[in-house]
């Protein structure tokens, strides 16, 4: 087996959706955090809970495990 040294899916690319207790299928609503970097953002549609995790992905930000 040959392991590579580059993952398939990079730890700084693990998110955490918390849905609000009101949010439905038709209406999501919560909050969006990054594993790593700890950065958190409140969404109110579909729409920008996509449009954080471009805007997250897109910054090119590789904060370490250590950096609050």
């Amino acid at each position: 087996m040959i392991f590579r040294a580059d993952s398939k899916y990079p730890i700084h690319r693990a998110y955490v959706v918390k849905l609000s207790s009101d949010a439905t299928p038709d209406a999501l609503c919560g909050r969006l955090e990054n594993l790593v970097s700890g950065k958190q953002g409140d969404f109110a549609s579909a729409h920008e809970l996509f449009e954080l995790m471009t805007a997250d992905l897109g910054s090119g930000e590789r904060a370490s495990p250590e950096e609050p």
